[in-house]
């Protein structure tokens, strides 16, 4: 029995070495929402598996946060001027998702908004973005905590409402649509004969918010600049970071 006791603590010793190197980030990340606009922001969440909120209220200065497990696939993004009733049903002037509730419930964004998108544990990283590919109507910063690798923030403090072209606008200007939601054609859109990194180049109207923007998606293939990478991380999803609106 003196020589059977060690190599059975030796094979539980490698069995939970195992285990703990190939369930590293089960737990996926933790997503914590903050806004620090002069205003409530109704954020939205369109992702699989469906997380314990798809929509929900975030007055100014408030946070809340959610778990997501890894493999985790979706995006979220910040509703403005919404209206709903004491059973909560409404709709909102900008980021609207259509379901005539505060919940989402796996309806997305209608354009514009400003967008964050994340996929949990893609092989052994986490891949994020912030994207204007759909218009912006908010301000967004989005920063990794605790991961390795790059983990670099990004996303757009710019108000780009201000800057936004009066043919982008929207009626009140309480967002700026993408040329291809307010012009509709294969070179904005970069579908049919424009539908490769080749032939679908950026738009002055682009060009403008990645001026302003220089981390996030300008147009459809605007990878290079604007994908990051984080193991194991955290993340903060910031509505109006430099704190005005």
């Amino acid at each position: 029995m003196g020589v059977i006791r060690p190599v059975i603590v030796v094979l539980i010793d490698v069995l939970v070495f195992f285990f703990c190197e190939n369930n590293k980030g089960v737990k996926g990340a933790t997503f914590t929402f903050i806004n620090k606009c002069d205003q409530t922001v109704w954020p939205g969440i369109l992702g699989t598996p469906k997380l314990d909120s798809t929509g929900f209220e975030l007055k100014q200065g408030g946070s809340i946060s959610f778990q997501a497990p890894t493999g985790w696939s979706g995006r979220f993004w910040g509703r403005t001027g919404c209206k709903f009733d004491g059973s909560g049903h409404g709709s909102c002037s900008t980021g609207d998702c259509g379901s005539g509730t505060i919940e989402c419930s796996g309806s997305g964004a209608t354009p514009p908004a400003t967008l964050a998108e994340f996929t949990l544990g893609s092989g052994s990283q986490d891949f994020y973005d912030v994207s204007l590919v759909d218009g912006y109507n908010l301000p967004m910063m989005v920063d990794g905590t605790s991961g390795s690798g790059t983990c670099a923030s990004t996303g757009c403090m710019e108000d780009l409402n201000e800057k936004c072209p009066n043919e982008l606008k929207i009626e009140g200007g309480g967002a700026c649509r993408s040329a291809c939601d307010a012009f509709g054609t294969p070179e904005y859109c970069c579908k049919g004969d424009f539908g490769s990194p080749a032939t679908c180049t950026p738009s002055m109207y682009s060009q403008l918010f990645k001026s302003a923007c220089p981390k996030s998606y300008s147009y459809a293939y605007d990878d290079a600049s604007s994908t990051f990478t984080c193991t194991g991380a955290d993340y903060t999803i910031t509505f109006c970071p430099s704190g005005t609106r």
